[in-house]
């Protein structure tokens, strides 16, 4: 969000973890830590300005094929970075560790922290990114899109019942999410209400809880979702969690429900089209 332009007022941008970030100027190198972030620095195209990047940062794939790898969102390799030398890292407080991060910030001169919630956060952080990086215009434009798409859901739900559905995102144990991640707010936004009703905090194992089948809300759930990240899940574990919730289940896109940034309109867009497609059959 850019604050107050006026003379007596500092100028920039603040990032989720109240810093404020200035217009990047000179040299820029960028690392992202978070695989969302990545693809939304090319769609806003500052891409070649990325200098490194996890091994989950996979789009756009062609792209990244020359962009050194730093490990992976929570096993970071700190002197690789430290050898790429950027002057900004871009993290995320639910897929970053704050060790880490702490101890980025012992060598990189700008450290960018992110921890969008719902799906209209990523108008600020399409105002963050895109200020910073001097990229204004493909921000406005990608949120003009989201906005978009916000309404596209907002008018499928007004015709749609809503239904209470069980999302999962891990096996043995078996994981879903709280109420209060970026991920229900999306599933929500479409008319998906998820259960457990509980909310998990800022971070930490309760946004994503463990669950077992006998648990006594599994009786109000009407479907359930089988995310294809972080588990996996494939078409053969569909049938086995039928018979374990005995309710309807399907495997869903895992990216166009959890990633953010700049997939956030083209995932809200995917969930309207398949609650579409869903109405009036069953699924097995």
């Amino acid at each position: 969000m850019q604050a107050n332009s006026s003379e007596d007022q500092p100028t920039g941008w603040i990032d989720a973890g109240g810093k404020r970030h200035a217009a990047a100027d000179g040299q820029v190198r960028i690392v992202s830590l978070v695989p969302s972030l990545t693809e939304l620095l090319f769609d806003l195209g500052v891409g070649d300005r990325v200098v490194g990047r996890t091994g989950f940062c996979v789009h756009p794939r062609e792209a990244l094929r020359i962009v050194p790898k730093v490990g992976g969102t929570k096993d970071v390799k700190l002197d690789r970075i430290r050898e790429l030398a950027p002057t900004h890292v871009l993290v995320n407080m639910d897929e970053n560790r704050r060790e880490t991060v702490d101890e980025l910030a012992a060598f990189v001169p700008h450290i960018v922290v992110t921890h969008p919630n719902t799906p209209q956060d990523n108008l600020d952080l399409f105002a963050l990114l895109g200020g910073v990086f001097g990229a204004e215009g493909a921000a406005a434009r990608l949120a003009d899109d989201l906005r978009a798409a916000l309404a596209e859901a907002a008018a499928l739900r007004a015709t749609l019942a809503d239904e209470r559905v069980l999302y999962l995102i891990w096996r043995e144990p078996w994981m879903t999410i709280a109420r209060d991640t970026y991920i229900a707010a999306t599933l929500e936004a479409v008319g998906w209400r998820t259960l457990p009703a509980v909310e998990g905090g800022e971070t930490g194992a309760a946004r994503y809880p463990a669950f077992d089948w006998d648990a006594p809300w599994l009786a109000s759930v009407d479907r359930v979702l089988l995310s294809t990240e972080p588990y996996p899940f494939r078409e053969s574990h569909v049938d086995e969690v039928g018979r374990l919730a005995a309710r309807p289940a399907l495997l869903v896109d895992g990216e166009m429900v959890s990633w953010y940034g700049s997939r956030a309109a083209t995932g809200l867009r995917w969930l309207c089209a398949l609650r579409r497609q869903l109405t009036g059959r069953a699924v097995r």
